[in-house]
């Protein structure tokens, strides 16, 4: 604990200084005259269900749908789109993101270049309403990207050759259906398994009688007693696990920081981490973080999130909700820069409203599309 501490005042002095122009020299990179470009920007917003391929299961609920909403921001001539996903634990609700979006008025921008000023506005808009503000985040991104005319991962200057793999989420089940579930991962090359009841032993052995490739699990907080975490720790690594999600209660700041110092494989944040200020709790207590754009407010603080990881030389995961592709190819802009990446939403649901970066053999892929990459696959019809 004591490195922990010796840490809080220089991270939170980088924490400071990412705060301050953080797209800095983006711009420098476009052709584009903003100050030529006539009209107001125009927010509109539907509400929409997504739809499960299969029951999915954690250690405390079971859900077939989640409550989604999709975003759109006009100007000009130009159309950037963005979107909330709403598991249980945000507690979001699409009544609640739909009354945020009503608040803001992007009319009294001219520019959405500004894109610090207007950000900073949805922000003080409320304390909460992650996932909403994200929505508005992303769909800015996209438009200003479109603006610019190139994709945020060149924006960034980020390698497209340094995409990781994306694992596949196993949700807890019936050991039958984990073995379909587990050949229908084929493609992939590491499986995300969800943990945090009494079957978890029973759950690892059913994948690892179809499949030897790596696993990661999650656990959501699922674990309540600290030395059977570290005993789980240890057997789950002579299975081939690589790292622990969330074992224990968030709140258990201790406990983790335990796991951590006794697990043999590395420990990442997740519910225990959200938005930026959580990032210096987190140093010392775990071994990485989960940047998941909807819990982050999008973007802009995601961006800032993995830099100042990197900062700590903290291991930085790429994570996602049940998503549409608008929400993944976000987040995959980042993904050139992360240890790994977990940006399977899409594919666990069977309606998704676009279509952007792919899985390529078990790969996170990009396009050269400007913006964050994706092009609507249906009639979408925004209010």
């Amino acid at each position: 604990m004591e490195s922990r501490r010796g840490f809080i005042k220089g991270a939170a002095l980088t924490a400071a200084a990412l705060q301050v122009g953080t797209l800095g020299n983006v711009f420098a990179k476009s052709n584009t005259n903003s100050s030529a470009k006539k009209g107001k920007m125009k927010l509109s917003f539907i509400p929409y269900t997504l739809e499960l391929a299969h029951v999915f299961t954690l250690s405390t609920s079971s859900r077939t749908t989640t409550p989604d909403v999709l975003t759109r921001i006009e100007f000009g001539d130009y159309v950037g789109y963005g979107e909330a996903s709403m598991p249980p634990y945000l507690g979001e609700s699409i009544e609640s993101v739909c009354a945020f979006l009503s608040k803001v008025d992007l009319s009294q921008f001219n520019d959405p270049m500004e894109m610090e000023k207007i950000l900073d506005y949805i922000d003080h808009i409320s304390p909460l309403d992650k996932a909403a503000k994200a929505s508005v985040d992303i769909a800015l991104h996209d438009l200003v990207g479109k603006m610019i005319g190139q994709p945020w991962w060149k924006i960034w200057g980020y390698d497209q050759e340094k995409m990781p793999n994306t694992s596949y989420t196993i949700g807890i089940d019936k050991p039958e259906v984990v073995r379909q579930k587990t050949k229908e991962a084929a493609p992939y090359k590491i499986l995300k398994v969800k943990l945090g009841r009494d079957t978890d032993k029973e759950l690892i052995e059913t994948i690892r009688s179809v499949t030897d490739k790596p696993i990661c699990v999650d656990v959501n907080q699922g674990w309540t007693d600290r030395n059977f975490a570290v005993e789980m720790s240890h057997w789950l690594a002579e299975k081939g696990v690589v790292f622990i999600e969330q074992g224990m209660p968030k709140e258990r700041i201790d406990d983790n920081a335990y796991l951590t110092e006794h697990s043999p494989i590395p420990t990442f944040a997740d519910e225990a981490f959200q938005r930026l200020p959580d990032l210096i709790k987190c140093h010392g207590v775990y071994n990485g973080i989960n940047i998941k754009l909807m819990k982050s407010t999008g973007l802009r603080e995601g961006h800032r999130m993995l830099e100042l990881a990197r900062a700590l030389d903290m291991k930085v995961m790429i994570g996602c909700m049940t998503e549409t592709s608008c929400g993944i190819s976000a987040a995959a802009q980042l993904a050139p820069m992360v240890d790994y990446a977990d940006l399977d939403g899409n594919l666990l649901i069977k309606n998704d409203a676009y279509s952007g970066m792919k899985i390529v053999d078990g790969k996170v892929t990009l396009n050269d599309k400007p913006g964050i990459g994706i092009v609507p696959t249906g009639s979408l019809r925004f209010k």
